[in-house]
């Protein structure tokens, strides 16, 4: 397993890139001063020692050692030893609504920055716990295997969007299916899903998915988010209109949010404005049953600058044994051997 220890460090890459584009720069701008002087044949026969790639040359191998000592200041690391972590907790999929119904600003600042807050919440007050996380529209897939990685869950969370899935609708249904069929095979573990979803213009076959997953002992919470009157739709500048031309006007379908719930024993929490749905989600999730889960962990690392700092001082000691210009005394050389 690799990692760095300080990867704030790698950030300085940004300013070796700038130093690249600076040369890029100095070059264009010495080729066209060039030109001005005279004609190119002319002037390369008046600096017979004049190189053109050895600067060229030695300015990337210094480039390379910069951007090499940047990634020494990282702290390169390797997993030296692998043990097995024990974790008491339970597994939890979100299954996230990203249809563009969830765009709708009903709830401060969208019902889809709402529900990525209130995960991300969830995600923090996670301790020995695992999240996966499903996204679904008019289809669904795992945007993250089932883990223990809160860092990686939280970065997978920012990306979500709308686009990620082209097919509008809320297909309820295969969101669950999905959610059920990824949990780890542990046994004695407490296991939930949480549907975060305005429940709008869903496909069916939602109550039957609930019922299936609660005969694999899997509790499934409903999280409705937005109101009951309804929102319009920011989409591309404008609002989402019908055919007709009218302004769609997107509501939480509660109803169908509770008969859910109450089909996979789980509960029916509606999110609003207020913290009161994230009380009361943690409540409720403190309730299952706790399971001792086994995983794999990298208990050790070592340092692997060394093999970095060797190749630095290489560079280095290849370009200072480097001239810019032509060697005048090998050319005399030469042409001694030759003559004699």
């Amino acid at each position: 397993m690799f990692k760095f220890a300080d990867p704030s460090y790698l950030w300085l890459i940004v300013a070796v890139a700038l130093l690249v584009v600076l040369r890029f720069y100095n070059l264009l701008k010495r080729r066209r001063l060039m030109s001005r002087l005279g004609d190119k044949q002319l002037l390369a026969a008046m600096m017979p020692d004049v190189s053109r790639g050895r600067p060229t040359v030695k300015f990337w191998l210094l480039i390379s050692a910069l951007a090499l000592m940047i990634v020494m200041l990282a702290r390169p690391q390797m997993g030296s030893k692998i043990s097995n972590d024990k974790r008491n907790g339970i597994e939890t999929i979100i299954a996230l609504d990203i249809s563009n119904s969830m765009l709708a600003q009903d709830v401060v600042p969208s019902r889809l920055e709402k529900s990525k807050m209130l995960v991300e919440s969830l995600v923090d007050n996670f301790t020995n716990d695992k999240i996966g996380l499903v996204v679904f529209a008019g289809d669904a897939f795992v945007q993250l295997p089932i883990t223990n990685d809160y860092v990686s869950a939280k970065m997978f969370l920012h990306d979500i969007s709308p686009s990620l899935i082209t097919t509008q609708g809320t297909d309820l249904a295969r969101a669950i299916n999905l959610s059920a069929s990824s949990f780890t095979q542990q046994q004695g573990v407490g296991r939930a899903i949480i549907v975060i979803t305005d429940g709008e213009d869903h496909e069916g076959g939602a109550e039957e998915a609930v019922k299936a997953a609660r005969k694999k002992g899997i509790n499934v919470f409903i999280l409705g988010i937005g109101s009951n009157k309804g929102a319009p739709i920011p989409l591309g500048g404008d609002y989402l209109k019908d055919a007709s031309g009218n302004v769609v006007m997107s509501a939480l379908n509660e109803d169908m949010c509770r008969s859910l719930a109450q089909a996979g024993s789980g509960s029916y929490i509606h999110v609003d404005n207020t913290n009161d749905a994230q009380e009361k989600l943690n409540s409720e999730l403190a309730k299952l049953q706790k399971g001792t889960t086994q995983d794999v962990v990298y208990s050790e690392y070592a340092d692997q600058f060394q093999a970095f700092g060797l190749i630095v001082i290489l560079l280095l000691i290849v370009e200072a044994c480097l001239l810019e210009a032509k060697n005048p005394r090998f050319k005399n050389v030469f042409l001694f051997k030759k003559k004699s």
